[in-house]
This record gives C-alpha cells, sequence and structure tokens, in this order.
C-alpha cells in the first residue's frame, strides 16, 4: 500500500506516521523530541522509525509531510524560529528527509498542518472561514480561508497565541507580557494552580483530574483558566467571525472542564458580531491531528484538491 509519511514535531515530542492517502493512521510512533540534542541526531530517529514502520507494513512512501512547531519558511523546507526547539533555526527538514528517502516532502508550521486535518477530513469540512487552536505545551492557531492556508506578511505564520489578553501579566519568551500563551497553554494551568497550592508538581493533567476530582482550588484554577481561553477566543470570533474553530491539543481533551466559562466570556466580549454564528468542536482526531495534518501537508502541496 502507498502511504503518506507524516512528521509532527513538537516542544516536548516528536511522532512519526504511515497515513493513507484517504487520511487513515496506518502505523505511528511517538519518542521525545530530545531539545538538548542536536537537530540532526533527532532527524536520525525521525528516518530511522519510518523506515521501521514502512518495515513491517509494506508499501512505498509517496511523499513527507511535515508539522513543526514554531516559525517556519514552507517554500524553502526551513525552521526560522523556535522558543520551544532552541538551536533549531535554519535547519532544513525538508532537505534533509527528502534526501534521505529520495522523495518530495513539505513543511508547515504544526497548527497550520493540523487545521489542514480539520478542515479536509474532520471538524471543519465544508467551512470557508475556519480556524483551528491547539492548546498544550503553548497555544498556537492555524486559520483556513477559501481553501488557502492564512500566511502573513512575508509568508510568516500569525502568532496568535502572542497576542496580549493582559499587558501586566507574566512574562513570555516572545518579549513581551500578558500574552495569550502565558496565561491559557498547559503550562499556565499549572502555574495558576500552583500559584493557589504552593509546592505543587504535578502538571495540567493532574490538576484536570483534582478538577474533576471536586478538588476546591483545581477548580477555582479550571475556572479562571477557562475565561482565560475565552478572551483569546472571543477575539478570535470579533476579528475573523469564522464560520468553525476546532480545538485540539492537550488540554483541549478535557474541554468539558473549561467550556461553561469559554462561552460565557464569548457571550460576553463578542458584541458587534454574532458569537452564536461561529461554532466551536473538539478535533476529530484526538492524538493523530498533528499526523494526519502532516500527511495533508504534503498532500496539499503536491497533489491539491478541490476547496
Amino acid at each position: 500500500m502507498d502511504v503518506i509519511g507524516a512528521v509532527d514535531i513538537g516542544g516536548t515530542k516528536v511522532s512519526a506516521g504511515l497515513i493513507s492517502p484517504q487520511g487513515q493512521v496506518q502505523a505511528s510512533e511517538t519518542f521525545p523530541t530530545w531539545t538538548e540534542l542536536p537537530y540532526t541526531r533527532c532527524m536520525q530517529h525521525v528516518a530511522a522509525s519510518l523506515r521501521r514502520m514502512l518495515a513491517q507494513a509494506g508499501g512505498s512512501l509517496l511523499g513527507i509531510g511535515i508539522g513543526c512547531t514554531g516559525q517556519m519558511d514552507p517554500q524553502a523546507g526551513m525552521i526560522v524560529n523556535n522558543g520551544f526547539l532552541p538551536g533549531w533555526a535554519g535547519q532544513n527538514p525538508v532537505r534533509w528527509l527528502s534526501e534521505q528517502f529520495s522523495i518530495q516532502a513539505a513543511l508547515e508550521n504544526d497548527a497550520d498542518a493540523a487545521a489542514l486535518a480539520e478542515w479536509r477530513l474532520g471538524a471543519g469540512q465544508g467551512a470557508s472561514r475556519f480556524i483551528y487552536l491547539t492548546v498544550s505545551t503553548g497555544i498556537g492557531a492555524g486559520l483556513i480561508f477559501d481553501g488557502q492556508i492564512y500566511r502573513g506578511a512575508a509568508g510568516v505564520h500569525p502568532e496568535i497565541g502572542h497576542h496580549t489578553i493582559d499587558p501586566y501579566g507574566p512574562a513570555c519568551f516572545c518579549g513581551n507580557r500578558g500574552c495569550w500563551e502565558t496565561l491559557a497553554s498547559g503550562r499556565a494551568l499549572e502555574r495558576r494552580f500552583k500559584d493557589l497550592q504552593p509546592g505543587f508538581t504535578g502538571d495540567a493533567r493532574l490538576v484536570c483530574d483534582l478538577a474533576e476530582a471536586g478538588d476546591s482550588l483545581a477548580l477555582q484554577a479550571v475556572q479562571a483558566h477557562g475565561e482565560a481561553l475565552g478572551i483569546g477566543l472571543a477575539n478570535l470570533v470579533t476579528l475573523y467571525a469564522p464560520d468553525v474553530i476546532a480545538l485540539g491539543g492537550g488540554l483541549m481533551r478535557r474541554l468539558d472542564l473549561f467550556l461553561d466559562a469559554i462561552q460565557a466570556a464569548i457571550l460576553q466580549r463578542c458584541r458587534l458580531v454574532n458569537p452564536t454564528a461561529t461554532r466551536l468542536a473538539s478535533s476529530s482526531f484526538g492524538d493523530q491531528t498533528g499526523l494526519v495534518g502532516a500527511a495533508l501537508v504534503w498532500q496539499h502541496r503536491f497533489v491539491g484538491w478541490q476547496p
């Protein structure tokens, strides 16, 4: 069976997989990003993983699609700036993997890749104006308008996770204060709970577990976090009035904990557009969104489809 190689590079983990042209995951492997190791070492692990899965599954690669956190130059296939992957700027995974497998490869920001998956095959099917939001270690978004990935001036990926929610809020690695990412990401939920419960050493998942178990401090943190998420989403609704916003990433697997606060913030703040005209939806692919999206990066670039 001919398959598309998919590589999803995040701040804490890398996934590699084999995806059918119809978007089904045939095989996948996940391992730590190992940001302390050289870029080439990580790519060697990716190549070995793809070869191992191909040997087990049979068939051949049609091409390789890559989704990676941070700023990209998609046409050059190069990583530009990356707060989560220090030292990777200037690296070109498209060229490296193309040479390793003698096939075409393509690169996009991971949120743009996931947006392709959801728009083409998931929660955003049929939407002319679609936004995919990923909330995990950080916050990223991919925008697809009229069947095309939205790119800013000079082709840059819009950094929606770094629009300001509170100008007096926490300092962010980007140089600003009170970015949406500093107030509404998974890491932000951890910090919010630690402020209420000094000495806490768990992660955002544990905070959600505690909230589901009825812990009062965790419920307080989750409520505040939902409000912060809602403020940013209200801004997106006001700015773009999209048909659909799909919510994905690790933290959004617990969307039910935050949804009431999110919806209340949107209804309160969206006064000049109709907030009920925008549908909020959960990601259709769960943990596999990044891999399916990475495969569609290659398909979108070299095969294409009609919107």
